[in-house]
Formats: C-alpha cells, structure tokens, sequence
C-alpha cells in the first residue's frame, strides 16, 4: 500500500500541483489561528495543550477515517485516502517553482531578476548579493524544501503506515513544520488580522513558539538524517559522510545542518555564510568548490536519484510485507 500511496500521490502532484491558496491550507491557518486564541495562554502546559490540539485534531481524523475505511469498505479506499493526504502534505511541485525561476533568470544572465525572485521566494530584502551567493542559497533553500515537502514527509509516512497506522506519519510531519514556522511569524497586527483574505498569523505567545520549534525539531530529528544518508548514498559517500562527521555543526540547526553538510560533501559544493535572514545567525562554509550554475543540474539529480532509491526500497519492503 505505501509503494503506490506515494508514487500515485506523486504523479498526481506533478499534473496537477496544489495552490497554495488551497482551501486546506486557508482551514488550516484558521484552525492554527482559533487554537492560539482559545488555548494558548502562555503556560507551558497551555503550549503543549496548544500544540496537541493542532497536530491531534488532523492527524486522529487521517487516521481513523483509514481504519473505517480499510477494515468497513476496503483496502483500496484506504489506499484512495492514503494518496489524497499524501497529496496535500508531499510534493515538489510546493516550491519547485521558485527554483526554477531563479536558475532561468541566472541562465539568462538576469541576476536583478534572480535576487528579486529569491527576495520573494524567502520574504526578505536581498540588495546585491553577487551571483555565487545567489546560487548558494538557492541550493541550500531548495535542498531544506525538498527535505520538508518530501523526503521528511516520505519518511515518516513509510515509518507509521508499516506499523497500520496509515497516513498519520505524514499528516503529522507537515502540521508540525506548519506549526512552527507559522507561530515563529505571527504579529501583533490587529487590523491584518481582521482582513478576511489575510494570512498573518495570530499573536502567540513565547511559551507556545519555544514549543512548537522544540518538538518540530524532535520529529525532524529522524527524518533529517534519512534524508542526509539518502544525499550520502545517491552522491559521494565518503565526502558526504565526512561533511556530515566534521562540518554539520557549522550551521545554526542541526538538522538542517545535517542535511546541508551532507549534501555539500555529495556534490562537492561549498554551502554556508551570512543568512539571508537579517535577525537569524550565518554559519561558516564547507569545503568544496564555489556555488556555480552548474550545480542546479547537480542538486536536481540528487534529488531525484534519492527519490527513486526511496521508492524502490518501499517497493522492496511492501513486497516483502504481501509475500510474508
């Protein structure tokens, strides 16, 4: 079931990607936005309360729906439900456009259009970063997303769905990230607030952001290092398990670090330096050549011989699982 779940959910995802405007997505900044008000009182077992209600609430009804339907209709409207939430929580296509654009515009030798494309994709002001900059934190940008939006989510769906519990893997690995990275940004800004087509998130408290980066970080912890052995695995290994022995600590997360430091050894990049964030902490660089354009062509291979090893071992293990 897991083999097809992700594969279907793939395909579909490369058809017919989800807009961010989704209706799932504006329920869930709704839902994240009504816990906040209703619970969050900044207490930390207020904060867990919080958090509980917002990952629990999604992540019980993915999984109950699973067993009505698997053990009442039938496996394969279990594996219809499976591919309709993978769809939602994994995909390239969530963020692949913002690689894309930026590698066409440096391609095209329009590094103006590149850094406002960049300043977009991450919501900060870029000024005149210098083309190899660019290219840096395009990789690392896109490597972090790939991870997110779909070896983390991959993982922990094979991890849960082998033990029957469906898809609650995946739910619960995207609500956690949503969850921290919403909260991180919300704003005391009442009247953003109040528009009806506005995004801005609900004033938490700090109690509630500390846990929700606390336990995010926890969930990633696994993943993260799946994802950094699969880079190891699909580039060069050595160099990759060197980076990730010697240079994972440069960096200010140390998943992320994992998983950078990991990749840098792979494809024999040079990644870190000064964040593109003004209030978050750069990180000394690797070794390894200067970021060119030559290594978009790079990372997208990886990335996409990392997916096909994944797969073929869920094959591997679904086929293994049938014939015992």
């Amino acid at each position: 079931m897991s083999f097809f779940s992700i594969f279907l959910a793939l395909v579909i995802e490369q058809a017919r990607p989800m807009s961010p405007s989704h209706f799932l997505h504006q329920w869930l900044r709704r839902w994240a936005d009504w816990v906040a008000s209703h619970v969050d009182g900044g207490t930390a077992s207020q904060a867990w309360l919080a958090w509980g209600l917002l990952v629990g609430v999604p992540a019980g009804l993915a999984v109950l729906i699973h067993w009505l339907l698997a053990f009442t209709v039938g496996w394969l409207f279990a594996v219809a439900w499976n591919v309709a939430l993978l769809y939602i929580t994994l995909g390239f296509r969530q963020f692949s456009h913002h690689f894309t654009g930026i590698r066409d515009a440096l391609n095209d030798g329009d590094e103006a259009l590149a850094r406002k494309l960049l300043a977009e994709w991450q919501q900060v002001e870029v000024n005149d970063l210098p083309r190899n900059e660019i290219v840096r934190h395009v990789i690392e940008h896109s490597i972090l997303s790939a991870h997110r939006h779909v070896f983390g989510v991959f993982f922990s769906y094979a991890l849960l769905s082998v033990i029957g519990l469906g898809p609650v893997g995946a739910v619960v690995y995207r609500v956690s990230e949503f969850a921290k990275r919403y909260w991180a940004s919300s704003i005391d800004n009442s009247a953003l607030r109040q528009s009806p087509d506005s995004s801005a998130p609900a004033l938490v408290s700090e109690s509630l952001r500390h846990r929700a980066q606390e336990t995010w970080h926890a969930i990633d912890w696994m993943p993260a290092r799946a994802t950094a052995m699969g880079f190891a695995i699909m580039g060069s290994f050595e160099d990759a398990m060197d980076g990730w022995r010697h240079h994972a600590e440069k960096f200010p997360d140390d998943n992320d670090g994992v998983i950078l430091a990991a990749t840098a050894g792979a494809i024999n990049v040079q990644l870190g330096g000064a964040s593109l964030q003004p209030d978050m902490p750069g990180s000394s660089s690797t070794p390894g050549r200067p970021p060119e354009i030559a290594h978009f062509a790079q990372v997208v291979g990886l990335v996409w011989r990392t997916v096909v090893m994944w797969l073929v071992l869920v094959a591997l293990l679904s086929l293994a699982n049938l014939l015992g």
